[in-house]
């Protein structure tokens, strides 16, 4: 089987190719990517690259259909990929996300691909009532980052068919380590302020909510949803991915680092204003389609292999929301640097 991993050279896409490594050790694994984070390596014993078969290094929107010979599946992670990014290149966001994915598919499909798994993301239920959501439930995308999840699920449902299985995985927001470690995530940074400073100051009021996910258990959705079966969810299917028990209010996160790393010290600002972006997720089509492949890191689990991971890089910056470790500030400084352009294309 040959397997292609766009974005693989992000934060989710070394854990995808070691799992794919493991379940299938014969298969083909092709990445695709830009690189713009090729070098924000994090307690990485080995380049996760030398896991590939084969690395092209070249623009979702420009793949040129000749890397799509034999491939049997393809998964989508290449995106401009959280919410701060997103309204910072609106613009490209939609051509990256939205417009060269769904373009990325119908390349593959006329090549003869069977199977294309995107990752896409809980955030487009924007903000939401009590009751947990459902993928029948109404979309309230708040962002463009969202957005261009809607618009490209959308699309997507029109190119499946007999001979061209879609999976749409609705991920719940990520956290955990990983060889390209995020800090703009919100789990990963409570845990990053307790390693470097000791205390956590929560910006909101802290009662949004949040469905969590580790990277692992990404991985492991992933895998399933390559060669799932069309009766498991119909030849396009959009599912929450995560677990029911893994809905936490963004207090209660800090709370459960609190417990891991002792003496830290927990700040909420209770006079902030309430955070839009609050939902809680239903996951039980997710467990009923895919048994064998549900989320098995706990949340004492994450943090501690988060802690575990920033004490063996002797992680100390409390500066850290204006390092390498945020992705944002990595594509800002390539663009002062003069190495990318407006378009986030290299000049």
């Amino acid at each position: 089987m040959k397997i292609l991993i766009t974005g693989n050279m992000g934060y989710i896409g070394p854990l995808v190719v070691n799992q794919l490594r493991s379940t299938r050790p014969d298969a083909t694994l092709v990445g695709l990517d830009l690189g713009f984070f090729a070098n924000c390596l994090t307690n990485s014993a080995i380049l996760p690259e030398c896991n590939i078969d084969i690395q092209y290094f070249q623009d979702i929107r420009k793949v040129t259909e000749d890397i799509l010979d034999g491939v049997d599946a393809i998964v989508n992670l290449a995106a401009i990929s959280n919410d701060p990014m997103g309204n910072t290149f609106e613009d490209v966001t939609l051509q990256v996300n939205y417009k060269a994915g769904v373009e990325l598919a119908k390349k593959a499909k006329r090549r003869g691909a069977k199977s294309f798994v995107f990752a896409s993301s809980c955030s487009m239920y924007g903000s939401a009532d009590d009751a947990p959501k459902t993928e029948d439930s109404q979309l309230n995308p708040l962002t463009a980052y969202a957005r261009s999840k809607v618009f490209t699920e959308r699309e997507l449902k029109e190119i499946a068919d007999e001979n061209f299985t879609v999976t749409c995985l609705r991920f719940s927001t990520a956290c955990g380590m990983s060889p390209r470690l995020r800090l703009d995530l919100v789990l990963n940074d409570f845990v990053a302020a307790a390693i470097s400073s000791g205390e956590i100051t929560i910006l909101s009021d802290g009662t949004p909510w949040r469905p969590l996910i580790n990277v692992k258990d990404m991985a492991r959705a992933i895998d399933w949803a390559i060669d799932r079966d069309a009766d498991a969810g119909g030849r396009c299917l959009s599912v929450n991915v995560g677990s029911n028990d893994w809905n936490y209010q963004v207090k209660d996160l800090a709370e459960a680092v609190a417990s891991v790393i002792p003496g830290l010290k927990v700040s909420i600002n209770t006079d902030a204003m309430p955070d839009k972006r609050s939902y809680r997720v239903n996951f039980d089509l997710f467990k009923e389609l895919a048994p064998n492949h549900q989320p098995q890191v706990t949340l004492v689990t994450a943090i501690s292999e988060l802690r575990e991971g920033l004490q063996a890089m002797a992680f100390t910056d409390t500066h850290f929301r204006d390092s390498k470790l945020i992705r944002l500030k990595v594509l800002n400084q390539l663009l002062v640097d003069g190495l990318l352009g407006n378009d986030l294309r290299w000049k």
